[in-house]
């Protein structure tokens, strides 16, 4: 067989390699690849726009409308209904409810759940390896059981226990001679509805969110927690300035997560004062919503009330992540923190040489 020698003109006709620095060849699209991004982004994006955007966009078209719910007929009314909720105090008032939950649940919640994450897998001796407290897992389980339960069942438990003539509460607090709190309505006075649900929502959520922190510690190296303590931090300082930073990313994401969660919040309210409260002080969004949909039938107006829900929720995520940027988060981190790791390396190359 000829062996064949290149030539100039067959070597001119090879692809030639990018230049460093400039923009990388496109591949070609073969049929392996065309069937991934059908497989793995086609499918998700369509079921995303079918169950996603087009059931929000139909949302945005009957929050036009005066639409009824039980009769084909309906009439288009343009902004008429977003007019309407504005000027609609009781809307306004749950608006204000779930502001307040908003913020309060959230930094509260998350407070408890790093405070329990650092003490059961942190708060060990002060001596030898860093390391949790004794019986870690035993504490992890008992934190994390009132998520388990299911947030309607939680709810009408409280329900219960605060119940002003038979309910768990006012009897331990009469017992230990408080008289004042016999027959105290917690869920019946202005000043103590809200925060007695807001108590409910806590208590329910801070173990999923003590099991999260503590996954996100875990991936934390030892051996910063180790040099914080030879240089004499403490537990309170370390704690702030390691493991803080360190989890930023999960921080974000389950204050997201708990804000969304805060800004329905329909079982839990709904299952202990399904009529709003005292003078609405418990009211939500999602119980307004309900309300004048299925008792007055104005699923139009209702529809616009979700609307506007699923704008706020938005507007909170986009608020959370803002501030997470202003404030050294996300990309900007990592690009302050690259160029220091490339001079401890180059230091490290020069010692060894």
């Amino acid at each position: 067989m000829k062996d064949t020698i290149p030539t100039a003109e067959t070597a001119s006709r090879r692809p030639e390699p990018a230049a460093r620095g400039g923009r990388p060849r496109r591949r070609k699209l073969t049929f392996d690849r065309v069937t991934f991004f059908l497989a793995f982004l086609g499918v998700p994006l369509a079921i995303f726009v079918i169950f996603v955007l087009i059931p929000f966009g139909q949302a945005i078209f009957w929050a036009m409308t005066d639409w009824r719910g039980f009769s084909p007929d309906y009439n288009f009314v343009g902004f008429d209904n977003f007019t309407k909720m504005f000027q609609d105090d009781v809307f306004l008032k749950a608006l204000r409810n779930v502001a307040l939950l908003a913020v309060f649940v959230p930094l509260v919640t998350l407070t408890l759940a790093l405070g329990v994450a650092v003490a059961i897998t942190l708060g060990g001796p002060g001596k030898g390896p860093v390391r949790g407290i004794r019986g870690a897992s035993f504490y992890r389980i008992i934190s994390f059981f009132p998520y388990v339960v299911p947030a309607i069942i939680v709810g009408l438990i409280w329900a219960q226990m605060y119940d002003p003539n038979a309910g768990l509460l006012n009897g331990v607090l009469t017992g230990l001679g408080l008289d004042q709190f016999d027959t105290f309505a917690w869920l019946g006075e202005k000043a103590t509805a809200m925060p007695a649900v807001m108590f409910v929502i806590i208590w329910g959520l801070v173990g999923f969110y003590a099991v999260l922190f503590i996954a996100a510690i875990k991936g934390v190296p030892a051996e910063l927690y180790e040099a914080a303590r030879i240089d004499g931090a403490g537990r309170l300082r370390t704690t702030i300035s390691i493991t803080l930073p360190a989890i930023r990313d999960s921080v974000q994401t389950a204050y997201i997560y708990l804000g969304i969660a805060a800004l329905d919040a329909f079982v839990y309210v709904q299952a202990m004062v399904p009529n709003g409260g005292p003078d609405n002080s418990t009211l939500t969004i999602s119980q307004r919503l309900f309300n004048v949909a299925f008792a007055k039938q104005q699923f139009g107006y209702a529809t616009a009330m979700g609307v506007v829900l699923a704008v706020v929720t938005l507007v909170f995520a986009a608020l959370v992540f803002l501030v997470n940027r202003l404030t050294g988060g996300g990309e900007g981190e990592s690009k302050r923190k690259a160029p220091g790791s490339r001079a401890r390396r180059a230091a490290a190359k020069g010692g060894a040489g």
